[in-house]
């Protein structure tokens, strides 16, 4: 199928509204815009992180996977503009359980190669781990976007537990960065001692 916009202004929302996905007008302030706006952020974030780090031979393999993710977080988003009750998983691509235990086993892989934590760590050492916290922290947020629309609209679990391995699977790929660029992790440094 292909999409061809020719006109990207419509006005339509200049008093603040859009459409939903079924035609349906809704403020632009409503929980649904909110969580979908959110996963569009986060899925811009996932793509400076990819351009920080898509010069780099030792992490040129994880380009890959930050695109699926991309992919994947377009279909969170398509889905999320749909109301649940009209949703047609047949037709339309949306998370699978099995999304997020391919996460888990990316996550184990990392860890595998990762020194054990001991104490919490924190964003820096290095651009690119800078920038998977950032991702990590939207993230979060759209996860929190989401759970705060589930209170008034009917949302897929599995969307929910995506956005949360997600976030798990930022940090642990934060780690695996550092690891990779050869940089030590910042750690926390309790009562300030630094």
């Amino acid at each position: 199928m292909t999409i061809r916009l020719s006109k990207i202004y419509t006005k339509v929302g200049d008093r603040g509204s859009t459409l939903l996905a079924t035609g349906e007008r809704v403020l632009k302030s409503n929980d649904r815009i909110e969580a979908y706006g959110t996963v569009d952020e986060l899925n811009s974030f996932v793509g400076v992180l990819r351009d920080s780090i898509s010069d780099n031979n030792s992490t040129a393999d994880l380009l890959p996977l930050l695109a699926r993710v991309q992919n994947e977080l377009f279909d969170v988003g398509g889905e999320l503009s749909v109301p649940l009750d009209v949703l047609d998983t047949s037709r339309q691509q949306v998370i699978q359980l099995t999304d997020v235990e391919r996460l888990e086993r990316e996550m184990d892989a990392f860890n595998e190669k990762l020194p054990p934590l001991e104490n919490f760590v924190l964003p820096g050492g290095h651009l690119a781990n800078s920038n998977a916290h950032v991702v990590r922290t939207v993230c979060r947020r759209a996860e929190r976007a989401v759970v705060r629309m589930s209170e008034q609209a009917a949302v897929r679990d599995e969307i929910r537990i995506y956005l949360n391995r997600l976030s798990d699977w930022f940090f642990v790929l934060s780690r695996e960065l550092s690891r990779r660029n050869g940089v030590e992790e910042v750690l926390w440094a309790q009562n300030k001692k630094i």
